[in-house]
């Protein structure tokens, strides 16, 4: 059915997607919709943020930054609810915003998660738990509240849906959970309905169910509905209904009748299952919408079925109803947001034509005020229009309907006539199509005089209408004009508000004259345009002109909206004018034309206001504008164009028109900005008195180097005084820009010293240019600036000191200050001296050296002795200063000029202070041995000079002296050295040995020491003999052997120990000298060892070993009885065992055998090793002995050793390995008793150990004890006992001993066992592959096949063994393939399947196995491919509908046409919805079997395709059907009509050149049909064709060829056909001339007739025209004269619109005519448009 009949229009609205929502967000978790104002959704990604789109503008979302996990929007607000959980809780946190008050209404913390919730009221939100359902309002303060806990039946449900009933007495909750087993695909539905009153739940079975309202006959209480659909399968039937049941049904009333229907889904959508139920209260319908995109239609009251399409391609997943149409809103899975609305112009005759429910059709007319019941039949004619042709029995039908509606009318005038007032409203308002609410209706209601005391009528009338629904716009107008001429202007904002009225252009103007706001209200919603602008530019909202203007499409002229406002509000003209300058498209009005508006007015400040809004782009455009503003404002308010350039927001104005006023105004910075050459620069600048001085210095900043420099000279020629700070403070801002240089230049050249004092004063900090700084000091010298002088010569580390100093001497300042800190500073202080000197300026000598730098006195002192000053003053200048004084470089100087005996008073002075100073007595002390006043005394009791200075000062004068000082200082280097060189060899060895310093030492008797020889000397016959000292003696010693002087030390050490010395006995020198011996003469050893008795035995016996000195060792050792270490000498060093077992058996001791034993055991003596380790009773060794053991094979041995070894210890490994040993000497029941004893032997690894060596009957003693049954089954394998390793394999139930046991099995052809082992290892997935590999690889295909069929029924059969037994089949049973894959198809790993099957050629399994994938396209390539296996012609047309690639229909179209031509019309019948035809046809016709097709094209011609067409009409040509031919024509006009016509206007066949004469005619080729059928005496033909062409001259031609022929009774039938062309003169004249006058007679006859009856229409028109005329005057004067008596008659007040459940009783008063519009104190309004307006 076409899309514009359907009964149900859907339109898309939007995309979710056009709104840069992506696809990952448009899901049900994601998109809300709570009604049909808003959607919202939530995003992740890139950021978190909630999408708000407002249905009324779509396209413009507003996206907020919010992170939740889920938004709903209020269903009538802008309020927006939140919910988010609380990190590492099951919490939910709740929020409620508003959005347009930007605040936080409510917030609440669930103690639960929230899995769902939704708006159930504006007012109220339902919370669902995983338990319990809440109600949460938003109004106050109030919590969640528990309404009822979730039944059974949703647990573990994913709630999808929660409503409640307009009382909120009745609630339902929704759930999907996963479908039974036998169909897992069908989702199951469960609902749980709640009464509020009864506090009841029931528990049903249904996927969407929604409430309704329905008000039985007879009831005047509605009745609430429940509505719920629901899909179960039962047995494998699938069950799908509708239900519609009524709640809480009212006792003693009229309820409704529980309805049932059935829901049809078609096959390709058996597991698709509804989502959604909306109810449409305003035409009590009935919509179901499915996951998959199904649209089910049902009547409210009766449950029929009305409409079924698919109206989405992609899963429909959210709904939300659209009240106020009637339908409802559908988003899918690709963001479509559709709309789904009633076609009312379809619907009443689809329901009375195609469902041929003409009952259904009347109510729903009557319910939904829909037209098409018109034609099924009319009220009040006489005549009745048949229902369309495809309804059967039209006539009764419409006979029927006309009788129906003529009793509607009948009883209408029957209960008017019985003054049924009420009773009649009811009726007229009830009627269907709204055919008694007319305006002849209301006359009626109104020509009843009102009684006394009783409501009037027409109140009653209307007030019916108000309870019933919403008045036309003939009764708004009407019921309004009471109201208003009541005053009761709040009567009609309650009706408005709840849309009780149609607005029109004439309401608004009537309530205009009471309330303009109401009016501008209900102009609005007339969108009477030009008086809503005209409204809005009265109250002055100028701002909703504009946008008014722009939702409705309007174009006002608005050049005269800104005059009018310009004359009352300049401001809000300006405002005005912004708004239009905003506005789409750019504004209306030229920039220019608005301005000039303003200054024609002299608004200079209005103008400027809206130009610099509007300029703010700065568009290159715009430049004349901008001059303009300039321009007035420099002219009128130079401070405003100030202020305009200084924010420089203009560039593209006239920059040098602009200069020049500027400079006329007095802004003299401005006009310099502007001015681009130097001469007019010149001539402003110099106007320094009216120019603000920063600002100047920050336009300098705007000109190149060259112009400033002359700027700058111009000011300081025109007023150097005046200009010079200015000049100043630009050299200071832009020395960088112009150069440091030629600013000092600038100054120089000017000699303004002041200038360049200030200049370099501010650049001093940052430069480090020597010259720089000298020239500041120069400028501040000059200027007398010696404070700044001093300051600079102080700080400044940059200028040049030798220029500065120079200069300042020459300048001879009065103050010496800056001179002393150059010449302090850079080290001039000789010079600083001698120019003070010989300046006679003492005292700044004096205080420089008391006050500046004490430290430089001696350069002082120094210059003034070279000077030749007086004694006296430079003591008295040394005095002065004492202690700060710095003693060392004054002597230092003294010294230098042989001058020292001057410092003698200073010093002694200093010492008598307590001074300790070491330069003070370093001087002190030269000047007692230059004086030889006892230095002996000085040098060894004062302890405050250097010794090292001292001595050296001493060397020359006496060496001795220098040994003292040296000696007391410890200087050694020195001594060594003055005592070489005086040969003072005694007195230098006494003082090394007693100094006992091993650095000294090493000196002295260095090699390289010349006169070492001499010093050993010393010290072996004075110096050590002399001592006392152990340490003394302990020191020299070791020196000597750290000097490597072993004969030397030999010598000493004999001489004091072997000579009865006081150290003859000590324990050291003892150790020494044999150590000595070792190392320097081995000889000598033994004579040691045997003389001396208090030595280190151990440690020297340890050292003779390292000298390898082995008999010297073991000496030793046997000498301080170390017998291990003596034993070890013998084994390690000396290697005989003999000697070392004899010394053992000697000393018998247990360490001794054990390393004995060791040492045997290392020489691979095992025996003997175990041997002497038994004598040691030697545990230590275990595990050496275990390893030498089993390398020699010497087990008996090892376990008597064992035996011992774990009498002391308790070691897994002894244990394990004894296991071993009995293993090894087969010993097995000493295996059995050991592991019955207690032990901690590791067994698993033993028994390990013995299966990897093939101890295959001790390994299973020992896994039988541990029960290791993995182990144990393994073993018996290799021992041959498969029926206990498959009784251990269970045991142990491990895949990989399964595994080991079948294989084996499956190798010793013990197939039984091996099944056993099979049937638990198929179960696992991962292992399934590798046993049927296995079991493949020895050819036993049989046996494995055999394993499988027995896997098939074990419990935990998976789809892997179903798809390998397939796979075996494939390859080894064929026969059994396809039963197996029909058997199993949904346990099947259909594509591993598929691949075998290609691969072994099995083609009709593999059709039917890519059928039961859905791939379609490979199953219709292989059946066409292998065909004599494969094709089946039913299956193959259910194939190919179902095929994705276009390309394989026609390739089946080839297929058939080979193979199977008898069914190609079958196949292409299926496929007809798909193909396209024009191929279908050229595919036949290139294969010249088009004639074969022939019922397929007539099935398809209804698509009215020109190739189909064309080669039907051929084929009918060819048969020479001519009938067919027609209607073929008839029916379809797709094709080559002319030269088909070409093609059988040369037929044989009359009919057919008949039909070409059709064909011309009905392409207009009028002439050639009429050609044709008089060729062909078809002369009614042509008569018809030439009527039909309207072309007078071919009538004409034809009247005049039926005279040639001699026809005059086809004269006289082609003047009746052609009445109306032929001219009646032509006519009669043709008549006349060729003797036919009396077969144009009845012709005549008739024209006559007709002109003048029209004549006497004319006249009766303007008779009857007179009348109205004169009877409408007198019917004005009429209701002039009763104007006064109708008011009289008014009721005090019109009462308002009655509440259900009230009658209208108690109304009174009566009814007043409408007023004249001319005097209702308005001007008439034109019809259309704004009222006219004035020039301007």
């Amino acid at each position: 059915m076409a899309a514009a009949n359907a009964p149900i229009s859907m339109k898309e609205v939007l995309t979710l997607s056009s709104l840069g929502i992506g696809p990952q967000f448009m899901t049900f978790t994601h998109v809300t919709m709570e009604s049909d104002k808003y959607i919202c959704v939530r995003e992740t990604a890139p950021q978190n943020s909630v999408v708000i789109i407002d249905m009324n503008m779509p396209m413009q979302p507003l996206r907020r930054p919010i992170t939740a996990d889920s938004a709903l929007m209020n269903p009538n607000s802008k309020i927006l609810a939140l919910k988010a959980q609380l990190p590492g809780t099951t919490q939910d946190h709740l929020q409620i915003f508003n959005i347009e008050m930007k605040a936080k209404m409510k917030s609440h913390q669930m103690p639960e998660q929230v899995v769902f919730w939704k708006w159930i009221t504006p007012k109220m939100l339902g919370l669902v738990t995983q338990t319990s359902v809440y109600h949460w309002s938003i109004e106050g303060d109030s919590e969640p509240v528990k309404m009822f806990e979730r039944t059974a039946n949703l647990v573990n449900n994913q709630i999808i849906n929660y409503r409640c009933d307009p009382s909120e007495k009745w609630l339902v909750l929704i759930g999907i959970a996963p479908g039974s087993p036998e169909r897992p695909q069908l989702v199951k539905g469960n609902m749980q309905l709640f009464s509020v009153d009864q506090q009841r739940s029931q528990a049903l079975e249904a996927h969407a169910a929604s409430f309704a309202s329905f008000k039985v006959l007879g009831n005047e209480n509605p009745s609430t509905l429940i509505c719920f659909a629901s899909k179960s399968t039962n047995a494998g039937q699938i069950t799908s209904k509708l239900h519609v049941i009524e709640l809480a049904a009212q006792q003693g009333k009229p309820g409704f009748t529980k309805k049932q229907a059935d829901l049809f889904f078609p096959p390709d959508f058996a597991d698709d299952f509804p989502v959604s139920m909306q109810i449409s209260q305003k035409y009590g319908l009935i919509y179901v919408i499915t996951k998959l995109g199904l649209l089910f239609v049902y009547d409210l009251e009766t449950a029929s079925a009305v409409y079924r399409n698919r109206i989405s391609p992609d899963p429909i997943f959210l709904t939300s109803e659209a009240s106020s149409i009637g339908g409802f809103y559908a988003i899918n899975r690709r963001g479509q947001v559709l709309l789904a609305t009633v076609n009312e112009a379809t619907i009443v005759p689809f329901v009375s034509g195609q469902l041929n429910n003409l009952e259904l059709a009347v109510n729903l007319a009557k319910r939904g005020n829909l037209p098409g019941a018109e034609n099924l039949g009319s009220l009040g004619m006489s005549q009745v229009t048949l229902a369309p042709p495809h309804v059967k029995c039209a006539t009764v039908v419409s006979k029927w309907i006309k009788s129906k509606l003529e009793v509607v009318v009948q009883r209408f005038q029957e209960l008017f006539s019985q003054t049924k007032y009420k009773e009649a409203a009811e009726l007229a308002a009830e009627s269907p199509q709204g055919i008694l609410r007319t305006p002849d209706t209301v006359a009626k209601f109104q020509s009843v005089p009102v009684q006394s005391g009783q409501t009037p009528p027409l109140l009653q009338y209307f007030g019916t209408l108000l309870t019933r629904g919403k008045l036309n716009a003939f009764e708004s107008l009407e019921l309004s004009r009471l109201v208003v001429n009541q005053n009761k202007k709040n009567l009609l904002e309650n009706w408005l508000a709840e849309d009780k009225l149609e607005c029109s252009e004439e309401l608004g103007d009537l309530v205009k004259t009471v309330d303009n706001d109401l009016a501008l209200k209900i102009y609005i919603k007339a969108r009477a345009t030009p008086k809503v602008v005209a409204a809005f530019a009265e109250r002055r909202e100028f701002d909703k002109i504009l946008i008014y203007s722009k939702q409705v499409g309007y174009t006002p002229d608005y050049l005269f909206l800104l005059q009018t406002i310009l004359r009352s509000d300049p401001q809000g003209a300006v405002n005005f004018a912004l708004m239009m300058s905003q506005m789409e498209g750019g504004c209306p009005v030229d920039y220019n034309t608005i301005t000039d508006l303003f200054l024609q007015r002299n608004l200079i400040r209005e103008a400027t206001a809206f130009l610099l809004d509007v300029l703010k782009p700065n568009l290159p455009e715009h430049g004349f504008l901008q001059t303009k503003v300039l321009e007035i404002n420099l002219v009128t308010f130079p401070n405003v164009a100030d202020a305009i350039l200084a924010n420089g927001m203009f560039s593209h104005y006239d920059r040098p028109r602009i200069a020049q006023l500027c400079e006329k105004a007095g802004l003299y910075v401005r006009a310099l900005q502007h001015y681009t050459e130097l001469p007019d620069i010149k001539r402003v600048i110099v106007n320094t008195h009216a120019i603000e001085p920063q600002a100047l210095v920050e336009f300098f900043g705007t000109l190149s180097k060259e112009w400033a420099l002359e700027c700058m000279k111009d000011l300081l020629l025109v007023n150097l005084r005046a200009n010079l700070q200015i000049i100043v403070q630009t050299a200071k801002e832009y020395c960088e820009q112009l150069g440091v240089e030629a600013c000092i230049k600038l100054f120089e050249q000017f000699k303004s010293y002041e200038g360049l004092y200030f200049f370099l004063g501010s650049y001093l900090s940052s430069s480090e240019d020597p010259d720089i700084h000298f020239k500041y000091i120069e400028a501040a010298a000059k200027t007398g600036q010696i404070k700044e002088v001093e300051r600079v010569t102080r700080e400044s580390n940059f200028y040049d000191a030798e220029k500065t100093k120079n200069f300042l001497m020459e300048a001879k300042l009065p103050d010496a200050r800056p001179l002393i800190n150059v010449c302090d500073r850079f080290g001039f202080v000789p010079d600083l001296t001698h120019y003070l000197y010989t300046s006679n300026m003492l005292r700044y000598i004096e205080g420089y050296v008391q006050k500046v730098n004490p430290g430089n006195a001696p350069l002082v002192v120094g210059q003034l002795l070279d000077d030749e000053c007086p004694e006296d003053f430079i003591k008295g200048l040394i005095l002065s200063v004492r202690s700060l004084l710095p003693v060392e470089p004054l002597v230092e100087e003294c010294e230098k000029r042989n001058r020292l005996r001057l410092l003698t008073q200073f010093l002694e002075h200093l010492v008598s202070e307590g001074s300790q100073d070491v330069h003070v007595h370093n001087a002190l002390g030269k000047i007692i041995i230059d004086s030889n006043n006892n230095p002996e005394h000085f040098l060894t009791t004062n302890p405050y000079y250097d010794s090292r200075v001292v001595g050296k000062y001493c060397e020359k004068r006496d060496p001795t002296l220098a040994v003292v000082a040296y000696r007391r200082g410890q200087c050694d280097d020195e001594l060594i050295n003055v005592t070489n060189k005086n040969s003072l060899f005694k007195l230098q060895a006494r003082y090394v040995v007693e100094r006992m310093d091993a650095d000294l030492w090493d000196k002295a008797l260095s090699p390289d020491n010349e006169y070492r020889r001499q010093l050993i000397d010393q010290v072996v016959s004075t110096a050590l003999p002399e001592s006392k000292s152990p340490e003394q003696v302990s020191a020299a010693v070791k020196a000597f052997m750290t000097a490597d002087l072993p004969h030397e030390l030999i010598e000493l050490l004999e001489k004091i120990v072997l000579q009865n010395s006081a150290f003859s006995g000590n324990f050291n020198l003892q150790n020494l000298l044999i150590l000595t011996a070792i190392k320097a003469d081995p000889s000598r050893v033994m004579d040691y060892i045997n003389r001396l008795d208090n030595f280190d035995g151990p440690a020297v016996g340890e050292v003779a070993v390292e000298a390898q000195l082995y008999e010297e060792a073991f000496a030793i050792f046997k000498k301080f009885n170390l017998n291990v270490q003596a034993v070890n000498v013998l084994l390690d060093n000396i290697q005989s065992i003999e000697r070392a077992v004899e010394f053992a058996f000697r000393v018998e001791e247990d360490a001794v055998w054990s390393q004995v034993a060791k040492a045997q055991l290392r020489e691979g003596l095992v025996s003997d090793a175990i041997e002497s380790f038994i004598r040691a009773d030697d545990a230590t060794q275990f595990l050496d002995v275990i390893q030498a053991a089993g390398d020699a094979n010497v087990y008996h041995d090892l376990v008597r050793y064992l035996l011992m070894v774990r009498q002391k210890t308790k070691e897994p490994k002894v244990d394990s390995e004894l296991i071993y040993a009995y293993a090894k000497i087969d010993r097995l029941g000493d295996i059995e008793e050991f592991i019955l004893m207690p032990n901690v032997a590791n067994l698993q690894d033993v028994g390990d150990r013995l299966y990897v060596e093939a101890l295959y009957e001790a390994a299973k003693i020992i896994f039988a004890f541990i029960s290791n049954w993995a182990k144990l089954a393994c073993t018996l394998v290799k021992l041959r006992q498969f029926q206990g390793a498959v009784d251990a394999a269970r045991k142990a139930n491990s895949s990989k001993t399964w595994k080991e046991v079948c294989f084996a099995c499956v190798d010793a052809e013990e197939f039984r066992l091996a099944q056993i082992c099979g049937l638990n290892i198929i179960i696992q997935v991962d292992d399934l592959e590798e046993v049927s590999d296995y079991y493949q690889n020895r050819g036993c295909f049989n046996e494995l096949i055999s394993l499988m069929e027995s896997g098939l029924g074990l419990e935990r059969a998976h789809m892997g063994i179903f798809t390998e037994l397939g796979v075996l089949y494939a390859r080894y049973r064929p026969e059994k393939l396809m039963e197996h894959i029909k058997l199993f198809s949904t346990r099947l790993n259909i594509p591993k399947l598929i691949r075998v099957c290609d691969e072994q050629q099995h083609w009709t399994e593999l059709t039917y196995l890519y059928i039961q994938y859905d791939e379609f396209d490979n199953a219709a390539t292989t059946i066409m491919n292998h065909s004599p296996e494969a094709w089946d012609h039913m299956q193959f047309k259910d194939v190919a509908v179902k095929v994705a690639n276009v390309e394989l229909y026609y390739k089946a179209v080839h297929f058939y046409l080979q193979e199977h031509p008898d069914l190609i019309n079958d196949l292409l019948n299926v496929l007809a919805l798909r193909v396209d035809h024009t191929r279908v046809v050229d595919i036949m016709r290139k294969a010249g079997h088009l004639h074969l097709v022939k019922p397929y094209m007539v099935a398809v011609q209804s698509a009215n395709v020109a190739a189909v067409n064309e080669a039907l009409n051929g084929i009918y040509v060819e048969e020479e059907d001519y009938d067919r031919l027609r209607e073929s024509i008839d029916m379809h006009d797709n094709f080559d009509q002319i030269g088909l016509a070409q093609k059988v206007e040369k037929h044989e066949l009359l009919e057919m050149r008949r039909i070409a004469a059709y064909i011309y005619k009905k392409a207009g080729r009028w002439k050639q049909s009429i050609a044709l059928s008089k060729k062909d005496s078809l002369y009614k033909d042509a008569m018809e064709t030439c009527s039909q062409s309207g072309d007078r001259e071919l009538a004409e031609e034809l009247l005049a060829y039926f005279i040639e022929q001699k026809k005059k009774e086809c004269f006289a039938a082609c003047l009746f056909v052609c009445y109306d062309l032929i001219r009646p003169d032509v006519a009669i004249e043709l008549a006349w001339m060729n003797n036919m006058i009396d077969f144009a007679f009845p012709y005549l006859l008739q024209f006559i007739r007709e002109y003048t009856g029209k004549v006497d229409e004319l006249v009766k028109d303007r008779i009857e025209a007179l009348k109205e005329t004169k009877a409408k005057e007198e019917e004005e004067k009429d209701v002039l004269k009763q104007q006064n008596m109708y008011a009289q008659l008014l009721p005090l007040a019109l009462p308002a619109p009655p509440m259900p459940g009230m009658s209208g009783a108690g109304m009174g008063g009566g009814f007043v005519p409408p007023p004249p519009m001319g005097g209702m104190g308005m001007p008439p309004m034109p019809p259309f448009g704004m009222p006219p307006m004035g020039t301007y």
